[in-house]
């Protein structure tokens, strides 16, 4: 009887513990309980030098302005941060689904993407560039037609590369999920041209001689900024940290670091 007694008890409180333990870990944080551990989850693409990627020569960790910046301003809204890297096309639906709670990765908005996301304040501007190899004899827009040019699927410069196939005769894209297999394809001379923003270009050209670029000319400067989902609390929240981190210096010594800006 005794035995029976004690077996029993064992399972009730095996019971009671497991319910304890047991929390929806995929839930956002809009909607976690107030006991939950404040764990924001970012989506991001890690690769796009210098915003977000990895460098594989040092550790398998991702880095970038993006990721300083998140880390920063997430303190300063009183949260922990977690890094989920995912093809960059994925990343809008990932926030539509929940599977993250913001999502900073050198996006630009625009008009269709604030149809389903809310953006934060803009923290940075850029222009496009066409990048070529130097001896590609690709020195402007004109010189496009009949050529193959690469953009990353579901970008601002996939749109801008599409405008542009409809006014030059014959060029035609290429739409990849990775910008360095596109700059590849390019080295290669698989793909003539690349559309890329200007920060991520110069990351590059630093580091391939062989290849060159121009300005895309008559185009709006393309803003960055973080997506939420519609009608976050955390949309104001992270404005309000960018303010604060622009306003201590923060986000002009992350600017320079990363971006070698002074």
């Amino acid at each position: 009887m005794k035995k029976k007694w004690l077996f029993a008890a064992t399972a009730v409180l095996a019971l009671a513990l497991a319910g304890c333990g047991s929390k929806d870990t995929n839930k956002s944080a809009d909607n976690a309980s107030n006991d939950a551990k404040k764990v924001l989850v970012m989506g991001t693409a890690a690769d796009y030098a210098p915003f977000e990627y990895i460098d594989a020569k040092v550790s398998d960790d991702i880095i970038g302005f993006d990721i300083d910046l998140a880390k920063a301003a997430t303190k300063k809204m009183g949260y922990q941060l977690q890094v989920k890297d995912m093809e960059f096309n994925s990343l809008i639906p990932a926030l539509q689904a929940g599977k993250v709670d913001f999502v900073l990765a050198g996006m630009t908005p625009n008009k269709e993407r604030d149809k389903v996301v809310d953006f934060s304040k803009s923290y940075y501007d850029t222009k496009e560039y066409m990048l070529t190899k130097k001896d590609s004899g690709i020195k402007s827009d004109a010189d496009l037609a009949g050529k193959k040019v690469g953009v990353q699927t579901s970008s601002i410069q996939e749109d801008l590369g599409k405008s542009l196939a409809k006014k030059i005769k014959g060029m035609q894209l290429d739409s990849r999920d990775r910008i360095p297999e596109l700059v590849q394809e390019v080295k290669l001379g698989r793909i003539d041209a690349l559309i890329t923003e200007d920060i991520v270009a110069e990351n590059y050209l630093k580091q391939n001689k062989d290849l060159s670029y121009y300005v895309i000319q008559n185009q709006e400067d393309q803003s960055k900024a973080a997506a939420f989902p519609e009608g976050s609390k955390l949309t104001a929240q992270f404005d309000k940290a960018l303010d604060e981190l622009t306003k201590e210096g923060t986000v002009a010594k992350l600017k320079a670091k990363w971006f070698k800006v002074k």
